[in-house]
């Protein structure tokens, strides 16, 4: 059934709209230990309506904030149906960061609860993050101080009639993920999340989809993509209990959606290149009904085999890495977006241009400044930050256009291709300016890089440093497989450079055997790297790396 939407329908008519329309389907899928558990439209609501009695039983000024710390879960989004019923504001916090983050992020926001539901380690729970705050606890969630959701929807009547809030309304803060500066809040109106299912739709259609939601929910695009989907088009949204479950996860939902980052596609094609080289898979699919089998059988595993509609988004996804899923048959393409913009470009249907992240999406005009920085204005815009007038004031022009930071260009038909943040750019020491995403991009097609970065501020040419994936890494522990690795990583480096300017070309490549994981401080919670922690600890090393002149370098962290 497709469910059109003619005007511009606020989050919570959407969510009245399936509940007396379609309350017998199933709108949430949550696993518990393995088991999944499902809510249809009339169960969601009518928990997230018992929660939201409860909220306004405790008679907080309107627009109080509310925090959500926890992973992706079914009472997650039922915590936010029943924040917006009770006229509050949801501020969700990633769970990966270590709790004195969580803390300040806390005595910013200045909430009056805490919905708490499992996170990635104990601390950003603790009672002393908490600090008094009244909290409610998920089923799912550790044990904490809190008071647990099932009690309270178990004696709580649900609220009654179909409550609204004002377009204008503040419906979430987000907290940007804090690459390169402290993390900001980011305010978003109840208008903004229409738009941001207009731009969703541009792509995915307007039909009813079934996705899994784990990225996390804090982050603006998997709010926007997943629960803003969910709740406009009457998707299924099934969740994951976490990284050692998603593949079964993944195959349970049976997704005709898929949204990821280009880390994870790139993880998911080593883990297929692990069973099956690369040459010996291009043989494969040249077979015409052999390779149809192999392309279907490699889907199934991934759980990818019923998408529809796939895309990426966070960072720029190299068009070698999307044509490579192409190949198998999957239907890859980018959007882009920022916390402060929403989803503002998407391919349309099933037409993409490889290397671009589509057209503008409806409410959305785009331009391209004299410096190729990329400005974007639509009803999606921000707000502005939370408590942060000249931040906000510096992030718009004059004319109301957003500065994203990213550098691009448009092509005559309106696509937007992007060339990288402006702020990830350096000169080298012969004043030309690399911008270091695009080149590794071209480093991690290979399947035997995990992570990497490209380095070279101020000096005669740039570097790369690369983290082995823990395949290639057991490679290197014996002399035979270590030879070959080198021969190997050494050819991508020759590769890699013929494909770049002059200027861009890298000198060498170190080969680091540390993890670089959020728990370090290397990596946001949307998995993208934090440069100036990488380049503080790495800049003690570089005269040494110099001093060998060798095109691959070992170094023990």
């Amino acid at each position: 059934m497709t469910a059109h939407v003619t005007r511009i329908e606020l989050p919570l008519e959407r969510a009245y709209f399936w509940e007396k329309e379609h309350d017998a389907d199933i709108f949430l899928t949550q696993p518990v230990n393995g088991i999944a558990r499902d809510w249809t439209w009339a169960q969601a609501m009518d928990e997230a309506r018992r929660m939201a009695a409860h909220l306004i039983a405790q008679n907080w000024p309107t627009g109080s904030r509310i925090v959500i710390l926890s992973r992706n879960s079914a009472w997650w989004i039922m915590a936010d149906l029943a924040i917006w019923m009770s006229g509050h504001i949801s501020v969700p916090i990633y769970t990966s960061l270590p709790a004195d983050s969580v803390r300040k992020l806390m005595e910013h926001c200045d909430p009056v609860a805490c919905f708490i539901g499992p996170v990635d380690s104990a601390a950003p729970a603790s009672d002393s993050v908490l600090s008094g705050l009244p909290s409610i606890r998920f089923p799912n969630a550790p044990p904490c101080r809190a008071q647990d959701w099932d009690e309270i929807v178990a004696r709580q009547a649900p609220l009654p009639g179909q409550p609204s809030r004002l377009p204008s309304d503040v419906a979430t803060i987000i907290y940007t993920s804090g690459t390169t500066a402290s993390p900001k809040g980011v305010m978003h109106s109840f208008t903004a999340f229409a738009y941001f299912a207009k731009a969703v739709a541009q792509s995915a259609g307007e039909n009813r989809q079934r996705c899994l939601s784990y990225l996390p929910l804090a982050h603006i695009a998997e709010r926007a993509l997943t629960e803003t989907s969910g709740i406009y088009f009457g998707w299924r949204i099934f969740f994951s209990e976490g990284l050692a479950t998603f593949l079964t996860d993944l195959q349970r939902s049976k997704a005709t959606v898929f949204f990821s980052v280009p880390r994870l596609y790139t993880k998911l094609r080593q883990r297929v290149l692990e069973k099956i080289p690369q040459n010996k898979l291009d043989t494969l699919l040249r077979v015409p009904v052999l390779g149809g089998v192999a392309k279907k059988k490699i889907l199934d595993e991934l759980g990818l085999a019923h998408v529809q509609c796939a895309s990426s988004g966070s960072a720029v996804l190299q068009v070698d890495l999307l044509l490579w899923y192409r190949n198998l048959g999957l239907p890859l393409a980018e959007g882009y977006g920022t916390s402060e913009t929403g989803i503002t470009h998407a391919p349309t249907g099933t037409r993409s241009k490889p290397g671009y992240v589509g057209l503008s999406a409806p409410g959305v005009e785009t331009r391209i400044d004299e410096n190729h920085e990329v400005l974007v204005r639509s009803p999606m815009n921000t707000l502005g930050y939370y408590k942060d007038r000249d931040a906000t004031r510096a992030l718009l022009t004059d004319d109301g256009f957003i500065r994203t930071g990213d550098l691009g260009e448009l092509d005559s038909e309106g696509w937007l291709k992007l060339h990288g943040r402006i702020k990830e750019q350096f000169k080298t020491s012969k004043g030309k300016y690399i911008s270091p995403s695009s080149i590794e991009g071209m480093l991690s097609i290979n399947s035997a890089v995990e992570s990497c970065i490209v380095m070279g501020s101020g000096l005669a040419a740039p570097f790369a440093i690369i983290v082995l994936s823990s395949e290639a890494q057991a490679r290197a522990n014996d002399a035979v497989g270590r030879t070959a690795l080198e021969e190997s990583l050494e050819d991508l480096l020759n590769t890699t450079n013929k494909r770049l300017e002059h200027h861009e070309q890298m000198k060498f490549v170190a080969l680091v055997d540390s993890k670089w994981t959020v728990e370090k401080g290397y990596m946001t919670p949307t998995m993208k790297l934090k440069r100036a922690a990488l380049e503080a600890y790495y800049a003690p090393s570089i005269e040494t790396w110099l001093a060998q002149a060798k095109p691959i370098i070992w170094h023990h962290d």
